[in-house]
């Protein structure tokens, strides 16, 4: 076991064996508290001010996740064991059992503990009615005022570190489930970065590229406006915080990006993410557009939720699955319809970060909509000038081009986009492996163009 404790430690990102340290040191303060209110309140055998004067431990000089998180907020004794409580289910279940223990009188679970029954765990975990008898015992002068910790604009809550599940209707509402955010429970124990995966719950995937600036080909018009977002989310916040003029703006900033697909809409967001070290979360609307009722609007609130001071960019694609064109409200399925978009239209104004719409239909877009966007970027299919430079640049040093191709003639011929470019230049290159060389020859493009234009619905002639 020690071997295996060993190779396990060693295998701990340095944040990670930081926070362990730290978390067994709170773990033991805990540990003492929950004897002391057992003492105060059942055995009479302590007064409540012992339990004010238990040192907490020192974290000051901690480089862990768990120490900053506290230093940050200059979290008190009452944020630290409402913390620890919610992470004790995750980090050492053991520690709450003794909270399993029954009145004897009426053989049923003390009231005062809280607590709720998973399906699968079998340890206590803890809701707010836990926190408040821990910190508060009987007294209920003292009740009111750790109550005020569960309000929604208490920082644990409206910065997401922590939740309380809704309680039943009728129920107490601290009866909920406390629970520690997926985000900071990675954050507090591994040290890492939160990133989560596509799911029912989620309905998100995160986008990433390869590629640099330099190998995306825009218009001056479209680079402008991407420098335009660059600066935003450079300078944006602190225009919005520290200058006066900040209270003539709204949060966030909100773009349109249309055009067909292949001119470098994707490409961009993943882009501008990467350029800013911002996380780029992609959503269809297409998928995410139910046809029950609440489905939709269920399916946007997880992402925005999740999304809500992250610092991620959100890429909406398909637009036009929400955003589209609307004949005058005739029934109940239209009004509906207007309501999702008007959920949209309200979650996208109160982000503070980055939103882009994308589509690849400009025209399919109610002009009603334009107004809400701060920038709208049209991505037209490359002109000649850009083509040329696509079929110079696209190519890499293991490759070259055979004598007899004319790139300017290739570019003059076919209205290609760049990702149509890339995906003939990628035939090309399989035919030349194929071969046992590295020479593109002209009929493999043109074998490859031919390809392309068949996908799009169109033929060529030679």
């Amino acid at each position: 076991m020690k071997a295996e404790r060993v190779y396990e430690t060693r295998n701990l990102k340095p944040v990670g064996t930081k926070n362990a340290l730290d978390l067994e040191n709170e773990l033991a303060w805990f540990q003492s508290m929950l004897v002391l209110r057992g003492k105060i309140t059942f055995e009479e055998s302590a007064k409540e001010s012992q339990l004010m004067e238990l040192v907490l431990p020192d974290l000051s000089g901690s480089k862990s996740s768990y120490a900053q998180l506290i230093r940050k907020y200059q979290m008190g004794m009452e944020e630290r064991l409402m913390m620890i409580l919610a992470l004790i289910p995750h980090i050492k279940p053991a520690s709450l059992d003794i909270l399993h223990i029954k009145n004897q009188s009426f053989d049923t679970p003390f009231t005062e503990f809280g607590g709720v029954k998973a399906e699968k765990h079998k340890g206590f975990l803890p809701t707010g009615e836990t926190a408040v008898f821990l910190l508060a015992g009987t007294n209920i002068q003292r009740r009111f005022e750790v109550m005020e910790r569960f309000r929604q604009n208490h920082f644990l809550f409206e910065d997401k570190i922590l939740s309380l599940d809704k309680a039943l209707p009728g129920e107490p509402y601290l009866s909920g489930q406390l629970r520690i955010s997926a985000e900071y429970l990675l954050l507090l124990t591994t040290g890492e970065k939160y990133r989560p995966d596509f799911d029912l719950n989620f309905p998100a995937k995160r986008i990433t590229t390869p590629q640099q600036w330099e190998d995306l080909i825009l218009s001056k018009t479209v680079l402008d406006g991407v420098s335009e977002i660059n600066n935003w989310l450079k300078f944006g916040k602190i225009l919005k915080n520290q200058f006066e003029f900040g209270k003539k703006i709204k949060e966030g900033f909100r773009v349109l990006f249309t055009g067909p697909p292949g001119t470098g809409k994707t490409l961009t967001a993943s882009l501008l993410g990467k350029s800013c070290n911002m996380d780029v979360y992609r959503v269809d609307l297409s998928m995410v557009v139910s046809k029950y009722i609440g489905e939709t609007e269920k399916n946007l609130s997880g992402v925005f939720d999740m999304a809500e001071s992250k610092g991620w960019i959100l890429f909406f694609d398909e637009a036009d699955a929400l955003f589209g064109k609307r004949s005058q409200t005739s029934d109940s399925h239209d009004r509906y319809a207007n309501q999702e978009v008007s959920y949209l239209l309200q979650r996208i104004e109160d982000f503070d970060g980055l939103v882009i719409l994308c589509t690849n239909f400009k025209n399919n877009i109610d002009e009603a909509f334009f107004r809400r966007f701060q920038l709208v970027l049209d991505f037209n299919v490359p002109d000649f000038s850009q083509r040329l430079l696509f079929w110079e640049t696209a190519i890499t040093r293991e490759f070259e081009y055979e004598e007899d191709v004319d790139l300017g003639e290739l570019a003059e011929a076919y209205e290609l986009t760049g990702a149509s470019i890339i995906n003939v230049l990628h035939f090309c290159m399989l035919k030349c492996l194929e071969r046992k060389n590295r020479k593109i020859a002209k009929e493999d493009i043109l074998s490859g163009v031919r390809v392309e234009k068949i996908k799009q619905g169109k033929s060529i002639l030679h």
